[in-house]
């Protein structure tokens, strides 16, 4: 297996309604370019996970714990293991980077 990839060649999971990811994986990592339609949900969750990300377009409406913030491109996060978590795309959607440690393995499951 190669150690190179296109993300256009790797094919997209429904992580939610409106919500599509595609993911690299590592042995103790996993990344995902997450696209989410306008207005789509990501309901209360968690996970062990610790979770780091970006916006790269678009704007988010993030809850982590009992904080709560807007975030428009360049906007960042922290979340810890087993914090729970909610989003809210913007009106017109938007592109996130998420980072996971360890790898999502609960994904790989998921259909592509």
């Amino acid at each position: 297996m190669s150690p190179f990839d296109d993300l256009g060649a790797i094919g997209a999971i429904e992580i939610w309604d409106g919500v599509l990811a595609r993911t690299v994986d590592g042995e103790l990592c996993s990344l995902a370019v997450v696209e989410l339609g306008p207005g789509a949900v990501v309901a209360e969750h968690r996970h062990a996970n610790e979770q780091l990300g970006l916006v790269l377009e678009g704007s988010v409406s993030f809850r982590i714990g009992d904080e709560e913030r807007v975030l428009g491109p360049g906007g960042t996060w922290r979340i810890p293991s087993s914090t729970p978590h909610e989003v809210h795309a913007g009106p017109e959607g938007a592109v996130v980077v998420d980072v996971f440690a360890p790898a999502r393995d609960d994904w790989a499951a998921l259909e592509r």
